[in-house]
């Protein structure tokens, strides 16, 4: 399956599962209180086994792309959990996941599982928005001095802003599906209308514009 394609697929199982939901004209409120014509919610996949297995093989196959030098398989919590265990499942190879912060108690560790200095590592996220928590999970892995190969997820909405600090950060990223194929397969699937192609690009070109 080529990159545009499998783009356009997980698109559409996205849409098809309501994990991405868009509306033009009646915006969501996310929590940083940018209004928005779409709101995702991946989590949704982990209910679909043929949608989560398609997922899990296309991050495979990012990592033999990208980082086939990969030694653990790593996933922010909580989403991307459970797709770094199929995927390190997959690939036959370790799996540890990293907290937003750290935990409380114990160890307080921030990283769960087992990370050593000097290992490669990929990092699997469910969605990159502005791309902050994302890096800061790639960070973590840093501070604890392994490698962080890349960071893989799911969608992209294709903020200049998550561009722009990865790479600043000198931290790749790559995503199976992202804004314009979604918007592209929505047009396709009659799950918009051509006049609302115009107001959905204008919102990934410059989301702040619609009110914080």
């Amino acid at each position: 399956m080529t990159t545009t394609t499998l783009e356009k697929t997980i698109a559409q199982h996205l849409l098809n599962i309501q994990a991405v939901a868009l509306r033009p004209n009646e915006p969501f409120t996310w929590t940083s209180g940018i209004k928005s014509p779409i709101y995702c919610d991946n989590r949704l996949t982990m209910g679909y086994p043929e949608i989560r297995s398609t997922i899990a093989e296309g991050f495979a196959s990012l990592v033999k792309q990208y980082a086939p030098d990969a030694e653990v398989i790593a996933g922010t919590a909580t989403a991307g959990i459970p797709h770094a265990a199929w995927v390190a499942d997959k690939l036959g190879l370790p799996m540890a996941y990293i907290r937003d912060k750290a935990k409380g108690h114990g160890k307080q560790n921030l990283i769960e599982g087992q990370i050593r200095p000097g290992q490669k590592v990929v990092v699997i996220e469910d969605l990159i928005s502005t791309g902050g928590s994302s890096l800061k999970a790639a960070q973590a892995v840093r501070e604890v001095g392994a490698e962080p190969l890349a960071v893989l997820a799911i969608f992209s909405y294709q903020f200049d802003k998550a561009t722009n600090i990865f790479a600043e950060a000198g931290i790749p990223f790559h995503t199976l599906s992202n804004y314009t194929a979604l918007v592209d397969t929505a047009l396709e699937l009659g799950t918009i209308q051509p006049a609302d192609v115009e107001v959905l690009q204008a919102f990934r070109s410059n989301p702040t514009s619609w009110g914080v």
